[in-house]
């Protein structure tokens, strides 16, 4: 999926990009939606930096292969910093910050994903 590897032009983009990434199997392209030293929290899992981002979609993908679409709701923007949120099957939501590089694209800072609904 390396033709898809385009960044994300707006804080939106990411939530596409990454299931596009999940769906093909591209652990390097889901990295890629990360700064790289970001936080990503899944249940009591914690990944921070690039490869331990890296480790955690390996193992997710290496047991999961399908990823549906997801809803999402509009980013809540502030300068350089937005909030993004997807509604994930069963109840779940993930939860995002976004920032804006210096070259106008944008990576997730922090990703919380809570597994069970509330």
């Amino acid at each position: 999926m390396n033709d898809d590897r385009a960044p994300a032009r707006a804080p939106e983009d990411l939530a596409q990009l990454f299931n596009a990434r999940a769906n093909a199997g591209d652990i390097e392209g889901l990295v890629a939606l990360y700064e790289p030293d970001a936080t990503l929290a899944v249940g009591e899992v914690k990944a921070r930096g690039h490869d331990e981002i890296r480790r955690f979609f390996a193992d997710l993908l290496a047991k999961k292969s399908s990823f549906p679409e997801v809803r999402t709701m509009e980013p809540v923007a502030s300068g350089d910093v937005a909030l993004t949120v997807a509604l994930l099957p069963k109840g779940r939501i993930s939860a995002e910050i976004a920032r804006r590089q210096s070259n106008g694209c944008w990576l997730w800072a922090v990703d919380q994903l809570k597994i069970d609904p509330a």
